[in-house]
């Protein structure tokens, strides 16, 4: 049973994932559907945390918007990521960046490598 759900999933996996780790700042280009029109729409944040592995990794991105934070998670295999470009590299010491929640301006940003 499990090999054949190992196969499924591996059929699903994207041959080119980016490399990007936690405290990066990227654009991430979303397919959104509206009707039967179909667009792509550009989140750019920084990112939080990466869990998961194989078929169900994920990762979430936070920005500022208008003042307001905004989370948002995004699967890493999902054929809704359009791409995931890299704006610039973070220099951070954890693996969870819970801490950004609770920070505003220029204290919410990290350092660049």
């Amino acid at each position: 049973m499990n090999e054949i759900i190992r196969e499924i999933e591996a059929a699903q996996l994207k041959e080119s994932v980016p490399e990007f780790c936690v405290g990066d700042t990227v654009k991430v280009y979303g397919k959104i559907r509206e009707g039967n029109h179909e667009r792509i729409q550009v989140f750019e944040g920084t990112v939080l945390k990466k869990q998961g592995g194989g078929n169900r990794a994920t990762f979430t991105v936070r920005k500022t918007s208008n003042g307001i934070g905004v989370e948002k998670t995004w699967p890493l295999h999902s054929p809704n990521v359009e791409k995931v470009e890299v704006v610039r590299r973070g220099k951070v010491r954890r693996a969870k960046l819970y801490y950004l929640r609770d920070r505003v301006g220029k204290r919410a940003k990290v350092k660049e490598k």
